[in-house]
């Protein structure tokens, strides 16, 4: 029994323990002081963990992994080229650019909560390949439709009078959030207001998992046509999954690009979405279970090991270059992994309640 339980909780967390692994080695050949790791992951902890925690309103509605996060990113990067186009800066312009990128990250996810009703159990594909499609709208927008159609006068619009320039200047906002309460514990600087907002973030998630929404998501969750005999508007309930998740994925890259200071205005969302879906597999989520553990301990992992591993690979073979395709290949390789590993778990539950039953109808 103790065996099977042993094997049971490596295989439920086999995706986390790859990754301490990889951390250990990671830190022990990069040569990094403990003080300078504990600064990057408080810095990168501040920097991700808001937009991590947007996905979990749709996995608690069912919906798995909403790659369409990438939606409400371009709606906070919109917003973001408003407040430096009319020089807002500091947290009034972050509030703004919240302002501004909030209707448009509501109409987004409303329509990809419709694509994706009619897209039942292929969810996560669906929302990945929305984000590219709407992804083109977006470099329509910003490429072509501004200085022309949408006002745009600032030295941001290219010099041929229409379109934004590839790298758009935060400095009226850069880390203001972060630099807002400032706190230094042995050498390690923490961004203490950034990790305020992050509470107030975790402590709705906990509240709205006890409201009436929240139950009736984990009931379309657990059963679509149980919950609709149940007079659950199951539509409805997984359109309003996915409208949340994308308005708090906007603000959440309002906060990461605050953090970073610089917006690459056609390619900054582009991971977004990729990089979160892992780090919050590689904390131990699964694509119909997740919680706040595993977004802190996810982002911690992950980014531990794109942190290192660079310079890992040039400690142990001379080639820096090694790390950068190592840590892109397992964003994508934890993805696969977890995905596989989801799928085993389930066809294990299912052989194993076909035995319960068959051992209850031999008893009888």
């Amino acid at each position: 029994m103790k065996k099977t339980n042993i094997k049971t909780f490596v295989l439920d967390n086999l995706v986390p323990i790859i990754f301490i692994v990889i951390g250990i080695f990671g830190i022990i050949y990069s040569g990094f002081s403990a003080t300078a790791i504990a600064n990057e992951m408080m810095t990168r902890l501040a920097r991700n963990s808001f937009l991590v925690i947007s996905l979990l309103i749709p996995i608690m509605a069912g919906m798995g992994l909403n790659f369409g996060m990438t939606l409400g990113a371009m709606a906070g990067q919109i917003g973001l080229i408003f407040i430096t186009e009319w020089g807002v800066v500091g947290i009034p312009g972050m509030v703004l650019a919240a302002i501004i990128s909030t209707p448009l990250s509501i109409l987004l996810g409303y329509v990809c909560g419709k694509i994706l009703n009619m897209a039942k159990g292929r969810e996560m594909v669906t929302s990945y390949i929305i984000g590219f499609f709407v992804n083109g709208v977006y470099q329509l927008v910003v490429l072509f439709l501004m200085g022309v159609i949408i006002p745009i006068k600032s030295d941001i619009l290219l010099p041929r009078g229409y379109g934004i320039r590839n790298t758009v200047n935060l400095i009226g906002i850069r880390k203001c959030l972060d630099n807002l309460i400032p706190l230094k514990i042995a050498g390690v600087s923490i961004p203490l207001a950034t990790f305020l907002v992050i509470a107030l973030l975790c402590v709705f998630i906990l509240w709205f998992r006890k409201t009436k929404l929240g139950q009736d998501m984990r009931a379309v969750s657990q059963d679509m046509e149980v919950a609709r005999d149940s007079g659950i508007k199951v539509e409805q309930t997984r359109i309003l999954s996915i409208i949340i998740s994308t308005v708090l994925a906007g603000y959440g890259m309002i906060i990461y690009l605050q953090n970073m200071g610089t917006l690459n205005t056609y390619n900054s969302h582009n991971q977004i979405g990729m990089f979160s879906a892992a780090a919050l597999l590689v904390g131990g989520a699964s694509v119909s279970k997740a919680n706040i553990r595993n977004v802190f301990l996810g982002v911690i992992l992950f980014h531990l090991m794109f942190y290192v591993s660079p310079y890992a690979g040039k400690n142990l073979i001379g080639e820096a270059q090694l790390g950068e395709y190592f840590r892109v290949f397992v964003s994508y390789g934890v993805i696969t992994l977890s995905l596989v590993l989801y799928e085993l778990k389930k066809k294990r539950d299912k052989l194993e309640a076909g035995k319960k039953l068959a051992t209850k109808e031999e008893n009888k």
